[in-house]
């Protein structure tokens, strides 16, 4: 049986027990703790280099675009929340998805082409369809 040094555990940390070499307690950072993101800059990064879209993917090009990506889905999860909460539903479903993103000026821009399944179309009632208000009648002479 094989015996692994203690502290070199599951835990991922290493024999330092998470420990960097000036051992003050502070283990390796992910990149995306570095940049206060909860997007995967690592698999960001990767997939830029997998993807060829480039010769060469900078340090800072990850970082940026798993930036731009949170955003973007903060944006859209908040506004979808607010649709859901208008609805007086507790849970995200595609139709809050679909009202939101329609709903948004620059994200109906963004993502005109898109099709979300299960999202249904906006309400709106062309005004050519709706009855002539009574007022105007009113206040035409009759001849």
């Amino acid at each position: 049986m094989v015996r692994s040094e203690p502290g070199a555990g599951k835990s991922g940390k290493g024999k330092n027990g998470g420990k960097n070499s000036l051992g003050d307690g502070k283990g390796a950072q992910s990149r995306s703790h570095k940049a206060g993101l909860q997007f995967p800059v690592g698999r960001i990064h990767r997939l830029l280099k997998k993807g060829h879209y480039a010769q060469r993917v900078g340090a800072g090009a990850p970082v940026y675009l798993a930036a731009v990506l949170e955003y973007l889905a903060a944006e859209i999860l908040e506004l979808a929340g607010n649709a859901a909460r208008d609805n007086k539903k507790a849970r995200i479903v595609p139709r809050h998805l679909q009202l939101a993103i329609r709903n948004d000026e620059e994200l109906n821009r963004l993502l005109g082409d898109v099709i979300i399944s299960q999202g249904g179309v906006v309400p709106r009632i062309e005004a050519a369809l709706l009855p002539k208000s009574s007022k105007k009648k009113a206040e035409e002479p009759q001849a």
